[in-house]
């Protein structure tokens, strides 16, 4: 097993605890919210309630992104994971806005303190998914996994969600003892401000995994240097015409133009772009095809010149 399909696989577990915390705290949540009559602690159910429908996206698109290249996908799987982000961010975006309803139509009732367990359990939910949070994205970021960072996040809008709610909670028990009815409203306001912080993750979750799904490629120089640095040692290769990092999510596909001697082989060429293709898979662990075109080199070209300032 190579440290690719470990990686890969260490994502998928951690997507399946990622399922079980979410469907422990939701069951929590929305226990202790009914029974302690708190409006934001139910509304951050709701929350953790699409947690744990975006964490088997989640698992669904890291089983389908680890399948290798077919005849049918020849770059591979991967956005199957983009796909899953843009999943979790739908239903972040409604869980929002179902939030955000729900809130608005408390500030129409008469005012009810929730019971202290509430601020307990919102301030255990606080906890439990930062930690969650810190575990996803440590991962995430070695995987260069889009499904599990946004997974990350949303359980960091979770933690928000918590806070808000925490706050809520205890400013309206605040305003019970002290009868002052405003505070009473703060469970509430606690549950639209939570819609708020839900929403922005959201569509920040969807816009970046719907760069990578319309076939985003790397322009920032700084990132394009090491590869380019890597193919110009590689020997025969006179210049680099054109180069192309195209982001799959766990994984990159490189489309590069190299220019060689016109008076080699036919043979000689195919060798040299053999030898960038292993070099860019060995060196760049994200790497996973590289597409290679042979061009004749042609002296006095100022673009090629450019080119060659990597040797």
């Amino acid at each position: 097993m190579d440290a690719t399909t470990r990686l890969v696989r260490q994502g998928t577990r951690i997507a399946y605890a990622n399922a079980g915390f979410n469907v422990a705290l939701t069951a929590a949540k929305g226990l202790v919210g009914a029974i302690a009559h708190s409006d934001a602690l139910i509304a951050d159910a709701v929350h953790s309630a699409s947690d744990l429908v975006g964490s088997l996206a989640v698992i669904i698109g890291l089983r389908i992104a680890r399948k290798p290249p077919d005849e049918d996908h020849p770059y591979g799987h991967g956005k199957a994971e983009l796909i899953a982000s843009i999943v979790v961010a739908g239903l972040l975006i409604a869980a929002a806005i179902d939030v955000g309803v729900s809130s608005i139509s408390s500030f129409m009732k008469s005012p009810k303190a929730p019971e202290l367990a509430a601020a307990e359990m919102a301030f255990v939910a606080i906890v439990v998914k930062e930690l969650l949070f810190r575990y996803n994205v440590r991962i995430g970021r070695r995987l260069q996994s889009k499904s599990l960072m946004a997974q990350a996040y949303d359980h960091r809008s979770d933690v928000y969600s918590s806070l808000a709610a925490l706050v809520g909670i205890v400013l309206a028990i605040i305003g019970e003892r002290l009868r002052i009815r405003w505070l009473m409203y703060m469970d509430a306001a606690a549950g639209l401000f939570v819609a708020c912080l839900v929403l922005k993750m959201a569509i920040h979750i969807a816009q970046d995994s719907l760069q990578s799904l319309m076939d985003r490629v790397v322009l920032e120089e700084a990132a394009l240097h090491p590869y380019r640095e890597q193919v110009m040692q590689v020997h025969g290769v006179r210049a680099i015409d054109e180069l192309r990092v195209r982001d799959h999510g766990q994984y990159v596909i490189v489309d590069i133009e190299i220019a060689v001697d016109g008076d080699i082989t036919v043979f000689a060429g195919h060798e040299i772009a053999a030898e960038v293709r292993r070099v860019l898979r060995e060196k760049f662990a994200r790497v996973q095809d590289v597409f290679v075109h042979v061009n004749p080199y042609e002296a006095g070209d100022e673009r090629r010149e450019g080119n060659r300032d990597c040797e």
